[in-house]
């Protein structure tokens, strides 16, 4: 049986996960449309550099007929990385071995920038598969089907909505109760253009790649992107509300130097460099996760995937990956002949994508936590088989 023959499907949200699933399902012949908040594709840069894993992203790539394009897109050599400690002593390079691996090995990790991931799927979607400028508000249930809201005033009409729409889902709440909690740790995010330029030690030290500094339970992470910018976190623990209680202006170059200073004691002034020379802002997110044992009814109508379903810190580099894992599965059991209703293929779909989730959330945890101890450079080095 069919169970998704005549019916229209709304994805709210149009990040990996979201796009992703629209192009497996039209494949298969499914009436689908994307609400994404963006006013056209090119409105918002898009973040740091992904590295997609064979048995998630990629798998999903394989599976969309999309894995030539990115062959065609992801950056050689971009996910070769140095670890190092405060002083800038490098530790661990990946530059020096000849190879880190092709595709089919299971452990090689491509880079690809965002911007290029999401123009593959956007142009693998049918004509007006998504529509801009539709940012989610509220939805009500008429007649068995969901109508839409969105705050540009218009509204849409769906068998299916499923919620693409990220860490802080609009749609969770329809579904479950379920909140994140705080991991005690915030993520500063910022950008240095031209950054061979602008950075230049910094982008020396990249190669193209990206570093990762570990030391006093603190890291920094740094990863070049194509178009020339490099972008970079800093990760230290904190009280859940840090934010408003820093005083910081997060669009002061100089505040944001002279808080590293502070927080970061003892860290080489290399590192300034980036703070000195970032644009236009610096963005800091506290970082949540959801709870690994947690589990709903599930909808005939309704479900979720990506960070909506299981937010996690990125420490792990699991996100995307998880969220195009979810896309492929969910496709599958939406088109699965076997399962009589779309209620039994939702039920099918989140009790693998939880499962799943829970073992990669209790994973992510443990790495975060180990990268922000006091051991946390010999632990990753370890993990490399280095010794400090």
């Amino acid at each position: 049986m069919n169970v998704i023959k005549d019916k229209r499907i709304a994805i709210v949200g149009g990040g990996p996960g979201g796009l992703t699933l629209a192009r497996l399902l039209q494949i298969k012949g499914a009436d689908v449309k994307v609400y994404e908040r963006d006013v056209n594709k090119d409105v918002r840069v898009q973040g740091a550099t992904l590295d997609l894993h064979d048995d998630s992203g990629l798998k999903a790539l394989r599976e969309a007929g999309l894995i030539e394009a990115f062959k065609e897109n992801y950056r050689p050599n971009a996910d070769r990385m140095s670890i190092m400690d405060k002083d800038a002593n490098v530790l661990h390079n990946d530059h020096v071995s000849e190879t880190n691996g092709t595709f089919g090995d299971a452990y090689f990790r491509p880079e690809i920038d965002r911007g290029p991931l999401r123009k593959i799927l956007l142009e693998s979607l049918q004509s007006g598969t998504v529509i801009w400028d539709s940012q989610f508000v509220s939805m009500q249930s008429i007649n068995n089907k969901w109508q839409l809201e969105f705050k540009n005033g218009t509204t849409a009409t769906a068998d299916i909505v499923i919620a693409a729409d990220g860490a802080n889902s609009k749609i969770r709440p329809y579904i479950t109760s379920i909140k994140p909690f705080y991991v005690g740790l915030t993520a500063i995010e910022a950008t240095v253009y031209d950054a061979e330029i602008k950075a230049p030690q910094i982008s020396k030290l990249l190669k193209g790649g990206k570093l990762f500094i570990l030391s006093d339970a603190k890291t920094l992470v740094v990863s070049a992107k194509g178009d020339g910018s490099l972008q970079f976190y800093p990760g230290f623990k904190s009280e859940e509300n840090w934010i408003d209680e820093s005083g910081i202006d997060f669009t002061s170059n100089e505040q944001l130097a002279d808080w590293f200073k502070k927080e970061y004691t003892g860290w080489n002034a290399i590192w300034l460099e980036l703070f000195e020379n970032a644009e236009p802002k610096f963005i800091a997110r506290p970082q949540y996760c959801m709870p690994v044992n947690q589990s709903w009814e599930a909808l005939p109508n309704l479900t979720m995937l990506g960070d909506a379903a299981h937010l996690m810190p990125p420490y792990a580099g699991e996100g995307v990956n998880m969220a195009m894992l979810d896309a492929l599965e969910l496709s599958d059991c939406l088109t699965d002949p076997s399962f009589n209703t779309t209620q039994e293929a939702i039920a099918a779909y989140e009790k693998q994508m939880l499962s799943r989730a829970s073992e990669v959330a209790k994973e992510t945890l443990e790495q975060t936590a180990v990268m922000h101890s006091d051991d946390g450079l010999s632990d990753m080095l370890n993990m490399f088989g280095e010794t400090q």
